[in-house]
């Protein structure tokens, strides 16, 4: 398996690909099942965020060997209108989208490491990491 994938997410069929290729890696790398299925849900919120808010993106997937320690990096980039507050959008409930609320801080709960950088009227990016135990 190669060691980054790119992902382009325009619509619905692109989450449920970057969501089996996230696991597809994860299974690679080691993961058991139970983490494969958080790491393709934390996949699958912020692919689902991409398309609701920006229409298109990418999602880049990587398999990281920090000195043996090794894990699935997850990165979504957009060029949608940005988040006006992320402490708001990070919140459990908070939704614009009338959902659940639960994309972003769901999918920074489920994964190690989470850093979400966005700029209003240029785009967001998110990077996530799952670290094998």
């Amino acid at each position: 398996m190669s060691d980054e994938i790119t992902v382009l997410i325009e619509r619905e069929t692109d989450i449920v690909t970057a969501r089996q290729r996230g696991r597809e890696m994860a299974a690679a790398t080691g993961f058991s099942s139970t983490e494969q299925t958080m790491i393709a849900l934390a996949i699958s919120e912020i692919a689902r965020n991409i398309v609701t808010y920006a229409q298109r993106g990418t999602l880049s997937l990587s398999c990281l060997d920090d000195n043996g320690r090794l894990g699935v990096q997850v990165v979504a980039r957009d060029a949608g209108p940005g988040i006006a507050d992320i402490d708001l959008a990070m919140r459990d409930g908070y939704s614009t989208a009338k959902s659940l609320g639960m994309g972003l801080p769901g999918a920074k709960r489920v994964m190690d490491d989470f850093e979400l950088t966005s700029v209003l009227g240029k785009g967001t990016i998110i990077s996530m990491t799952k670290w094998l135990r």
